[in-house]
């Protein structure tokens, strides 16, 4: 749908002209694809009349002037109907070649993804008095999510979900937690998914329930917690969840205990989720749920929360806005967000819970969940 991607330009026009830019350099990979729907990209360039992408192959949408003329023509003048592909010689940063097409312009430039070195570079080919903060411009754009992009989500949610699903009626006991991460890897590619959305994490006994434990040679063995975080990748859109389960036959008490507390804040973050509401409220409601909890939790139950209940999600993991304490900002309709809260008792484990969401008004039914594997605490 190129109309889909020249109104995603169209926009970050407006804002380079209210900032008093006229041009942006887009260096991020995600950014760019999102502008362009082209994953091959390397750079962009984005004037008030024309897009110009930097690929070692041209881009997609369909690139109407992608000839080996095009990659040494001026910028085109008339209305923005694609970009037009600038090919890459062999070992020539694209940054460098878009932003040197820009003397006497004010440049924008994604400092935050530049290194020092590419910056530098950058600076030398346009001017250092050109060169302005293009900040988080395009990554704020990205934030609300049009309706084809929640549905990419909704099916790599649904992956993983599968994945998950066929990995709970096989064997678990005396298998490690790096073979059960490759083959979850494994089955949400078998399952349509790019790939994995991030590395997946499985945490068996005193590893369960950590936020970001590394899968080793542990195995699992009866009557331990095991937690498994994973998430695929579908079209360049990613969803995560999180479950932890019982190795064995029933859980222990106090097993059931953390594991309904846990249960119980991460749905009272869930239901936080609203149209107008403060990216604070979900991470709020969490903690008043855990510190209500006594004595089962560690004396300070917001360090199972890691700083925040979750992050915004799409063609990246922890996009904006982040949910968590000190937050300013108010969510809007249409932000997926993942929202996960842990505890982990040290020596013992403990529980972690995670889900992929999408805010909505309460008249179309609340927060859409899209990742829809059971919360209760499976005895495997």
């Amino acid at each position: 749908m190129p109309h889909l991607y020249a109104e995603r330009r169209d926009r970050l026009r407006g804002r380079c002209s209210a900032a008093g830019l006229d041009a942006a350099l887009v260096t991020s990979p995600a950014n760019v694809r999102w502008l362009t729907g082209s994953d091959g990209a390397r750079a962009l360039l984005l004037t008030r009349d024309a897009v110009l992408v930097a690929s070692s192959t041209p881009p997609a949408p369909p690139v109407t002037s992608a000839t080996p003329a095009a990659s040494t023509a001026a910028p085109r003048r008339d209305s923005d109907g694609g970009p037009v592909a600038v090919l890459l010689p062999p070992g020539e940063d694209p940054a460098v070649l878009l932003a040197a097409r820009c003397s006497g312009r004010t440049l924008g430039v994604e400092e935050h993804h530049l290194t020092v070195a590419r910056h530098r570079a950058v600076t030398a080919a346009t001017g250092a008095e050109q060169l302005r903060d293009l900040g988080p411009a395009v990554e704020q754009l990205r934030t609300v999510k049009d309706e084809e992009e929640i549905n990419h989500l909704r099916v790599a949610g649904e992956i993983a979900d599968q994945a998950l699903g066929e990995l709970l009626e096989s064997i678990l006991v005396g298998r490690t937690e790096r073979h059960l991460a490759m083959e979850l890897e494994r089955r949400m590619v078998d399952h349509g998914a790019d790939g994995p959305a991030f590395p997946v994490r499985v945490g068996a006994g005193e590893h369960s329930g950590l936020v970001a434990h590394v899968p080793g040679d542990r195995r699992v063995e009866d009557g331990e917690f095991l937690t498994v975080a994973l998430g695929a990748c579908y079209r360049g859109y990613r969803a995560a969840l999180t479950r932890t389960f019982v190795i064995g036959l029933s859980p222990a008490d106090w097993q059931a205990d953390l594991h309904r507390q846990v249960f119980a804040a991460q749905r009272a973050a869930r239901e936080a989720l609203a149209v107008g509401a403060g990216c604070d409220a979900a991470d709020l409601a969490a903690l008043r749920v855990l510190d209500a909890a006594g004595s089962g939790l560690p004396a300070d139950p917001g360090a199972g929360l890691g700083g925040g209940v979750g992050d915004g999600v799409g063609l990246e993991i922890g996009e904006q806005p982040h949910l968590g304490p000190q937050e300013f900002g108010k969510l809007d309709n249409r932000v997926p967000v993942t929202v996960g809260v842990g505890v982990c008792i040290p020596g013992r484990g403990g529980v972690r819970i995670e889900d992929t969401l999408v805010v909505r008004p309460s008249e179309d039914g609340g927060p859409e969940l899209l990742t829809t594997t059971t919360k209760e605490l499976l005895a495997l």
